[in-house]
């Protein structure tokens, strides 16, 4: 347990505003994963695609991030994060508006290049927004600040989740079921279907059109607002290759980078197969969608519990733990078949909330200021771990059965493995700091 006395402030009166405002961007893409997530099984559906390849969406929205992190950190170190704000918030809006030409041609890889070009932007926020949050205060108190400002992208992706339950799912016409709770999409004649996929692209590409304007007008917000640049006095003057080295050496960071890689891989194919998971019990799209809705709210209610026990545990310790817990649930998930495995599949969202900013954080603890912006890219990139895990998960799915058990159900063995990879980064870097 920690010392609870004389700690500096979590936040600093004169950051409090750029705190806000920079915390508002961690909601605003919480919001563009998650109406995105359930997208995966309505592509599917619509585009009488197989799993793998609707897959194909994560692997285009997370692919951004790999494409776009190390160019965001070069560009932030040689301008400032307020210009690197700015530009990532215009490539997110040039994405979503690019929803209104892929709805037109009805072309799935379109839809693709889209969700690509919108995570261009993301990259950019993410790769200035967490090292900027990190740096807006003492050192000591840094990743209880990110905890907390991570709170808020649960919050998006709440938002994020009810659109798509509430507005999107329940307008999909390619989603209406028969009395056994099968899809009866494939019964209808190819005219049918042809007027079916223009209406229901059309139910999709609302949503990211008006996603794009409210961009556009947080763009302006940040315009008029005084940001600071914290990124260390000499950052600019210090090489690239420098910064390379010194982050090679430090096996914390390097460590960390990969445990962030198998983090978000895990998460996104918990959030994303859920739906997968629960039609496999023949629940449609709609009420799937509202289970997506528990486990986020239970994401963002440990969120804020996470980030109160780190003024008093050892964040390293709290992630190893949590590690455990994702792994029990994980396990019940797969052995499980039923109600009471797709209950297991929401609670793993309670173990999950405090992982990305606390890996994050540790990671870069000891990394010094100048060397902080591209430390962070390349914790941004990992996000690509997103982009690969899925489709193979997919590619499991399609298999109908793997050894008798449902395919869905085995399948989750790919996040398990990801949870114990944090969990035995949380016991590694405990260990360095109990050393």
């Amino acid at each position: 347990m920690k010392n609870s006395a004389a700690k500096p402030a979590l936040i600093e009166k004169r950051y409090l505003l750029p705190f806000i405002l920079v915390t508002s961007l961690f909601a605003l893409w919480g919001f563009a994963n998650d109406i995105t997530n359930p997208m995966v099984a309505a592509f599917q559906t619509l585009m009488e695609l197989p799993a793998s390849e609707a897959a194909l969406v994560q692997f285009a929205f997370y692919g951004g991030y790999a494409t776009m992190a190390v160019p965001a950190a070069l560009f932030i170190r040689k301008y400032s994060y307020k210009s690197g704000i700015l530009l990532g918030l215009a490539l997110y809006a040039a994405g979503a508006f690019l929803f209104i030409p892929a709805a037109h041609y009805q072309e799935f890889m379109f839809f693709c290049l889209s969700l690509y070009i919108l995570t261009f932007g993301l990259a950019f926020l993410e790769t200035t927004a967490n090292p900027l949050i990190l740096s807006l205060g003492a050192k000591e108190t840094s990743t209880r600040r990110l905890n907390l400002a991570q709170s808020f992208n649960p919050l998006g992706s709440l938002m994020g989740m009810a659109v798509a339950s509430f507005v999107v799912l329940p307008q999909l016409i390619s989603d209406k079921r028969d009395a056994a709770g099968k899809i009866i999409f494939d019964s209808f004649s190819e005219a049918e279907k042809a007027g079916i996929r223009l209406h229901d692209l059309a139910v999709i590409r609302d949503p990211y059109v008006a996603l794009g304007l409210a961009v556009l007008l947080v763009l302006v917000v940040f315009l008029c607002t005084k940001i600071p640049n914290l990124q260390g006095e000499n950052a600019a003057a210090v090489s690239n290759r420098s910064t390379l080295k010194n982050l090679w050496s430090n096996k914390v960071y390097c460590c960390g980078v990969l445990a962030q890689v198998f983090y978000v891989a895990a998460q996104i194919m918990v959030w994303t197969f859920i739906i997968q998971y629960a039609d496999n019990l023949g629940i449609d799209k709609a009420t799937a969608q509202s289970y997506n809705i528990c486990a986020m709210i239970m994401f963002l209610c440990s969120r804020f519990i996470t980030t109160a026990l780190m003024r008093f545990f050892s964040s390293r310790m709290l992630l190893a733990l949590f590690g455990f817990g994702a792994c029990c649930a994980t396990l019940g998930t797969i052995f499980i078949v039923g109600l009471p495995g797709l209950y297991c599949l929401v609670a793993i969202s309670f173990f999950m909330s405090l992982m990305f900013p606390t890996i994050y954080g540790i990671a870069l603890e000891k990394v010094d200021e100048e060397d902080t912006t591209l430390g962070a890219a390349f914790l941004v990139m990992a996000i690509v771990g997103g982009a690969l895990m899925p489709p193979l998960q997919g590619a499991v799915i399609d298999c109908g059965t793997v050894m008798g058990m449902p395919a869905v159900n085995v399948s989750f063995a790919l996040p398990l493995l990801c949870f114990a990879v944090v969990m035995l980064y949380g016991i590694f870097t405990y260990r360095i700091s109990e050393r």
